[in-house]
């Protein structure tokens, strides 16, 4: 059973991909999990294969959502990403890594996409 806070990512998760879907994403895998991490969404758009990263926050109290995506979390999701595309057979691919920034805190739900959010990080 999941608690509050995981059924809130869940739901976020959710609407990302509904929204992606919506602006011309193909949704190719959700929650890619590998040894070194975990990717929310896998996606397609217009021959570039998207690794995207949700946040989602439903108060100001800890910042925004876009600023959530560490220099650390950044390294582990490019580590997941170069292992799908390994493991996938496309290691050549064009790629990138967009953030959906949810935000819900003024009781409305403000969707935005970041394209090119950070770049392939390492070590």
């Amino acid at each position: 059973m999941l608690n509050r806070h995981q059924q809130f990512g869940k739901r976020s998760e959710r609407l990302a991909a509904e929204f992606l879907k919506r602006t011309g994403y193909r949704i190719l895998e959700t929650n890619y999990r590998s040894t070194v991490g975990e990717i929310d969404i896998i996606a397609r758009e217009k021959g570039t294969i998207v690794f995207v990263e949700v946040k989602a926050r439903s108060s100001s109290r800890f910042g925004s959502p876009k600023g959530a995506v560490t220099p650390a979390k950044q390294r582990k999701i490019s580590m997941t990403a170069l292992d799908y595309l390994k493991r996938s057979g496309q290691v050549d691919a064009r790629a990138r890594f967009d953030v959906v920034a949810i935000d819900t805190a003024t009781g409305q739900t403000d969707i935005e996409v970041v394209k090119n959010a950070f770049s392939l990080a390492y070590g």
